[in-house]
Parts: structure tokens; sequence; C-alpha cells
């Protein structure tokens, strides 16, 4: 099992930046790819980007979330986060950190996200105008 928390999340301004974090109990932690999604109401999961675990410590990111946002993990703390800067009202959502042993930060992270082993319960971001 691989317990994962988020936080972080909060109500903010268009243009700020918010790091969001992601901490996990398991004692394998740096055995495993983390990644995070988001969900806005009304709309599907939406994939932004995922890190290899200790010895492969590289990132895959939707083509979309490249920019804005960066994905870092700290494995000493076992955690992961996701940096977010010059935030838009369209990146209200909730954002959902996962974990997989076996997926690569590679597409399947983007298009199989049944494969992903654990997720977390998520942490609303809300954007104002």
């Amino acid at each position: 099992q691989v317990p994962l928390v988020e936080s972080g999340g909060g109500l903010v301004q268009a243009g700020d930046s918010l790091r969001l974090s992601c901490a996990s109990s398991g004692r394998t932690f740096d055995t495993y790819s983390m990644g995070w999604f988001r969900q806005a109401p009304g709309k599907e999961r939406e994939f932004i980007g995922a890190i290899g675990w200790s010895h492969h410590n590289f990132t895959y990111y939707a083509d979309s979330m490249k920019g804005r946002f960066t994905i870092s993990r700290d494995n000493a703390k076992n955690t992961v986060y996701l940096q977010m800067n010059s935030l838009k009202p369209e990146d209200t959502a909730v954002y959902y950190c996962a974990a997989d042993s076996a997926l690569l930060p590679s597409p399947p992270w983007a298009t199989r996200p049944d494969l992903i082993g654990y997720w977390g319960r998520g942490t609303q971001v809300t954007v104002s105008s």
C-alpha cells in the first residue's frame, strides 16, 4: 500500500503561485513513479505530469501543462510537489496525486490512468479572477 495525502490547496488569485504537496507513509516511496492529475467540475480527469523514482528522476508532462507546472520530489521526506505558477481561473480543480511502481513517466500516465496503482483523495485549488 502507498497511502497518499495531498495538501497545499486553497483559494488564490489569478497570477499567484501555489505549491501542492503529496506525502506518503509508504516505506518504498522512492521506488514509485509519482504523478499529478486534476479534475475540474463537469470535466474529465486531466493528466499534468509525472516524475520517476530515485534512480530515474526524469519527468514527463502533458504538453498543455509545460511551462507553468513543475513536479519535483524529496525522497527523504517521502513527498512529491507540484509547483504551479501564473495560475488562471481555468486551473480551478481538485488536484490528485498518484503513484505507481511499474509505469515510468511516459504517455501511459496520460492515456492509461486505469493502470496507475495508487491515488490520493485530492486537494481543492480555486483560482479567482
